[in-house]
């Protein structure tokens, strides 16, 4: 069964941008720390806040600064940033169905984050297709323009805002992982997406504590689509009862 569009009664981009409000409870505290970290790891804050602008790839600029800071050869800091975000490889064809024809699209897609491409797979389906650009631009744009302001207050102020409130420190860092837990635990509707949902915790959780936080992202990433996608259950009844 699949939700009939419903049209937004007010213009799709303030819209999105409404609905896109929630998210910045965990984007703006982790670029407030990035932006800190940058400046502490030797760059300046138009250095840092211009990656935020580009790159634009959360986990991504963090490996980026640290391996710059310590001399990693150009080659091998581009071939780890296109690792960790190989997951793109998995959202783009799960978005694809729902994006319109528009011209636009290429150069939205600088503002797909993990959390939009969740915000919009469950969204767009549910809008009519002359509302979809509108809600996606609003959507994205406000997530991306939270998270340079977010990387800004952190390179000029960071320091500061540590001083005044040292707990900042402890509850930034948890931020993040507390938005992907309110955008995941709800996936949890049937035991296919139980399984693949755990298997792609269970095996990032194992390549943190062996160390591999970097390869933890595409792998466990990997192991949660081919779980899904190989894995299905036997819903036929069976001696009168239901699975």
């Amino acid at each position: 069964m699949t939700t009939r569009p419903h049209a937004l009664s007010t213009s799709p981009w303030l819209a999105g941008m409404r609905e896109a409000i929630p998210l910045l409870g965990g984007y703006i505290p982790v670029a407030i720390s990035f932006g800190l970290i940058a400046i502490q790891a030797g760059f300046t804050a138009w250095e840092a806040t211009l990656i935020s602008v580009l790159v634009y790839a959360g986990a991504s600029q963090f490996l980026f600064i640290g391996m710059v800071a310590t001399g990693s050869p150009l080659w091998l800091v581009v071939a780890m940033t296109l690792l960790i975000n190989v997951r793109h490889l998995v959202y783009a064809p799960n978005l694809a169905p729902w994006l319109t024809a528009s011209r636009h699209w290429p150069w939205l897609m600088h503002g797909l984050t993990d959390q939009i491409f969740a915000l919009a797979h469950s969204r767009l389906p549910q809008l009519p297709e002359h509302q979809r650009l509108g809600w996606y631009t609003g959507a994205a744009l406000l997530a991306w323009a939270s998270w340079i302001a977010g990387t800004v207050l952190g390179a000029v102020a960071g320091d500061w805002l540590m001083t005044q409130w040292p707990l900042l420190g402890e509850v930034m860092p948890f931020a993040l992982p507390a938005l992907f837990l309110v955008l995941v635990v709800p996936r949890f509707t049937s035991r296919r997406w139980t399984l693949a949902l755990s298997l792609t915790i269970a095996m990032a959780m194992a390549c943190t504590l062996a160390g591999l936080t970097n390869l933890g992202i595409p792998l466990s990433a990997l192991c949660g689509a081919l779980c899904f996608y190989l894995v299905k259950f036997d819903t036929r009844p069976t001696g009168g009862s239901h699975e």
